[in-house]
């Protein structure tokens, strides 16, 4: 491997036909290049889906109630299913493999008042609990407690584009008050949401009081808009949806044929199927960047075959003077491994730095969000595309090298 005769020997063979060489070497450059500038965009399609999701648990669901289709148990269609706290305390009871449940309250658009400014903001009556559930980066200050629950206390956490709306930059908005529907609350808290896009925004502009507080100030009952849960370790989403579902369609009087009376969201379902999404594409990523290297493999491998004939003359006299089959077939694969992972590994340096050079445009045109972000290339990728180049190399050489070991000194010196 590191016998200066033989690099002479390789680099002149090179030289003296650059343009052949050239040209097969730039299928194998194309196959690599491709291969990660593909497996780079498509991380960063990946990443930018996954944002989406935010810190939110993966194994969690949302249930809200509809309005019922069908008439039941002497009950009219068109009914709207309202879930109360009740429904909580059944869940936590008869349901199982439920980790966190968090009963949730929303009115949208009310106006919120801070001296003279104000603003329309979606108010969001929440638990401690659904922290663990959909989490938000509490930037400063605190989130709802189980103590602001069980004293109904007007507190609010309020979100950062809420805090941008409604105080000056000069003002600490922690433990000022703020005014919504005629009642008072002081600000414990700000918010900033992991997620991104349109749900990241709704988060900032939301405003985060104790659920009991809520159903007291604005004579709510014992009312849940929303309720939300995670399941234990081990336990699927899925199963826990379908007996909270049935349930709850018991309790509510709902024909259990009446599938559009309670709504629900899985984020396990749909966490899965992106993850199956993009390993689909991720496979196919790798099927048809293989396919193409494959390709170039075989040129060179055809190049080799071509450099066999060519030097037919040059291989008879080595072996003629004494050189073994085994040194012959180590050189025409030191060839073949030499071109194919030097045109590879161009291919892989330029297909890994434009992979930067956009990761960091982004950055700096602060376009890191939506459905593409900070697209790279595992380092793993580079190291198994680097193995691949030397052992394709190897195999490429192999079948020419075995030609030329079978070469017969007689009959090569004969060859014109």
């Amino acid at each position: 491997m590191f016998d200066l005769d033989k690099w002479q020997e390789i680099l002149a063979t090179i030289k003296k036909n650059k343009l052949r060489t050239i040209l097969t070497a730039l299928s194998v450059f194309w196959g690599i290049f491709m291969l990660i500038f593909m497996l780079g965009v498509g991380k960063g399609l990946e990443n930018g889906v996954r944002k989406g999701f935010g810190q939110h648990a993966k194994n969690s669901c949302y249930m809200w109630g509809m309005k019922t289709q069908k008439p039941y148990n002497g009950l009219k269609a068109g009914r709207w299913i309202r879930f109360t706290y009740e429904d909580m305390d059944a869940i936590r009871s008869q349901v199982e493999g439920v980790e966190s449940l968090a009963p949730q309250l929303r009115r949208n658009n009310e106006i919120t008042r801070y001296g003279n400014n104000s603003g329309a903001f979606q108010i969001k009556g929440d638990v401690p609990e659904y922290q663990e559930i959909n989490p938000m980066n509490i930037t400063k200050g605190r989130f709802i407690n189980q103590k602001d629950i069980k004293e109904k206390r007007k507190v609010a956490v309020i979100g950062e584009r809420v805090l941008d709306i409604l105080f000056d930059d000069k003002i600490d908005a922690i433990g000022e008050f703020i005014k919504i529907r005629g009642v008072y609350f002081q600000v414990v808290g700000i918010a900033k949401s992991f997620r991104k896009n349109d749900d990241g925004e709704e988060d900032e502009k939301s405003i985060y009081v104790p659920i009991t507080t809520m159903q007291t100030a604005y004579n709510m009952g014992n009312r849940v808009g929303y309720l939300s849960f995670t399941a234990k370790n081990g336990v699927s989403v899925s199963s826990i949806e379908d007996q909270a579902k049935e349930l709850l369609m018991h309790r509510h009087k709902v024909d259990p044929t009446d599938k559009t009376a309670i709504g629900s969201a899985n984020l396990e379902e749909e966490f899965n199927k992106v993850q199956g999404l993009f390993t689909g594409i991720n496979g196919l990523i790798w099927f048809v960047g293989i396919c193409t290297i494959i390709a170039g493999i075989v040129g060179v491998s055809n190049i080799m075959l071509i450099i066999v004939k060519e030097r037919t003359r040059e291989i008879g006299l080595k072996k003629a003077l004494g050189a073994k089959p085994i040194s012959i077939i180590l050189q025409i694969i030191q060839e073949s491994i030499f071109i194919t992972t030097s045109s590879g590994y161009f291919g892989l340096i330029i297909g890994v730095g434009i992979i930067e050079l956009l990761r960091k445009g982004l950055s700096m045109a602060k376009m890191e969000g939506g459905m593409f972000s900070d697209p790279r290339v595992d380092f793993s990728v580079a190291v198994s595309a680097t193995i691949f180049l030397i052992i394709a190399g190897g195999f490429a050489g192999f079948f020419p090298a075995r030609k030329a070991a079978s070469v017969s000194p007689v009959e090569a010196l004969r060859d014109e």
